[in-house]
């Protein structure tokens, strides 16, 4: 964004005050560590549109300040202590309201009188809690090592022999030494991103996609690009320019039911999506973690791939338990090597309590069943859910073939923002769109949870506000 202001009296001081905040920015946000060299004065000038003159002003009042120093013929330099990172800080133009981090606690931190249309996961009521417990009581008859050892790095070998033949369900071909168990679906991408990525690396991500894509990455100190998401996949000529304009390491993405549109990828786009990745030498990771909802299994970018270039990784968490932490990563067997160790160095061994746990909810014949039911629950409260807000002029974006989410767009220009934020005083965590969109182009969009959308105060409380 250009610093140059169209009005020629703006003195000069203020175009120096911002670069100087640039580069604190920077600074705090860790993508300039302490002995990393600042931009040249050129660079600086070219990048902020600001005369050359002005950031050596810049340069010159924050070396004066001790922020950095020059070196004699080498260029200038961070010398301050870097200050622990603040992930609210990476991005300080992002209002609370639409900040993933902001939106994530007000769902998790909400007391039990709260609604909460806006979060992400099943009431406990839909869960297999009478299953959760057999399993529960199942591991504490067994051998005492479950309950008090470290588990293998790899993860409970009958657990990822169950996952291997999930995948095949899907065309997915692995073997169990392709299949890591980690803790959960985001400690699968934050192993992975510590093992592709480095600081100044670019991602490239749906837009709207998952919040906490956007969270995670911040706290690995990449670039985020964002290409529009369409019914049938990301908009392929405008995800073709962005890998030819930026040149990303990656791509997260989820390649069935989408988060938050609720949209399928086409197989048509699935294999354009391929094609240019394999020109453009990109890595995919396609979060499945909703693969449990579909009732058609969708086209799987790993499937069509080989798992050459694409990494699958999914959870437990939507369909059995949140509190039971376990996912995996499927990877090529050379990656799966590196995320072993990766693994160890962060977390040492695996939870094979939660492992087995999991395993044996998965095994013992009542899982398919709970399934088969909360498919046929979700497709009637999908159908509810539509039609109320429907009735208060709120349209959804498309009707979802399954999964929990519905994308609606709220009427006469409305801004989700002001909506969640009259909602949650009056007791309702709602989800806006821009917490979404990295763009910022889904400002009239709120993401419904169907299934804790069944209260009709949601909906009285909607129309009031709506009403203003």
């Amino acid at each position: 964004m250009a610093l140059q202001s169209a009005n020629p009296s703006q003195n000069s001081g203020t175009l120096v005050t911002q670069v100087m905040q640039e580069i604190r920015d920077r600074i705090a946000s860790h993508r300039l560590g302490t002995g990393a060299r600042l931009p040249s004065i050129r660079q600086m000038a070219a990048r902020m549109e600001v005369s050359k003159s002005t950031v050596v002003d810049a340069y010159d009042r924050l070396a004066a300040e001790g922020v950095i120093q020059a070196r004699k013929g080498s260029g200038f330099y961070v010398s301050t202590h870097q200050p622990p990172l603040q992930l609210a800080a990476v991005h300080p133009q992002v209002r609370r309201e639409i900040d993933p981090l902001w939106v994530s606690r007000q769902s998790l931190e909400a007391d039990k009188t709260m609604l909460k249309p806006g979060c992400g996961w099943l009431p406990a009521s839909w869960m297999p809690q009478d299953s959760l417990r057999r399993a529960l009581r199942s591991v504490a008859r067994s051998q005492n090592a479950v309950l008090t050892d470290y588990g293998t790095p790899h993860g409970f070998r009958p657990l990822r022999e169950y996952i291997m033949r999930r995948m095949l369900d899907l065309q997915i071909m692995a073997t169990p030494e392709q299949v890591l168990l980690t803790g959960s679906g985001t400690q699968s991408l934050d192993l992975l991103c510590r093992f592709l990525l480095e600081p100044g690396d670019t991602v490239l991500v749906d837009d709207p996609c998952y919040f906490n894509f956007h969270a995670l990455l911040k706290a690995h100190q990449v670039e985020v690009v964002s290409v529009p998401y369409t019914a049938q996949g990301p908009d392929v000529s405008l995800f073709a320019e962005a890998l030819r304009v930026h040149h990303p390491r990656l791509y997260i993405t989820n390649s069935a039911i989408h988060n938050p549109t609720g949209a399928v990828l086409s197989p048509v786009v699935a294999h354009q999506v391929l094609k240019l990745a394999e020109q453009s030498d990109l890595i995919i990771i396609e979060d499945d973690i909703f693969a449990d909802f579909e009732i058609i299994p969708a086209p799987r970018l790993a499937a069509l791939d080989g798992l050459n270039r694409v990494i699958h990784i999914g959870s437990f968490s939507k369909t059995l338990s949140a509190s039971v932490r376990c996912g995996f990563i499927a990877a090529r067997a050379d990656w799966i090597d590196g995320l072993v160790d990766m693994k160890i160095a962060t977390s040492f061994g695996g939870d094979p309590f939660a492992a087995e746990l999991t395993w044996r909810v998965l095994t013992d014949g009542s899982y398919r069943k709970h399934l088969v039911d909360l498919r046929r629950r979700l497709s009637s409260v999908m159908d509810e859910t539509e039609h109320c807000l429907r009735q208060i002029g709120i349209s959804p974006w498309i009707k979802p073939q399954a999964g929990i989410y519905l994308w609606g767009a709220l009427p006469d220009g409305r801004l989700a923002e002001e909506v969640a934020q009259k909602a949650h005083v009056q007791g309702i965590v709602l989800a806006p769109g821009n917490v979404f969109s990295l763009a910022g182009t889904a400002g009239q969009y709120l993401r419904f949870n169907v299934a804790q959308s069944t209260a009709p105060e949601i909906y009285a409380m909607l129309k009031s506000i709506l009403a203003e």
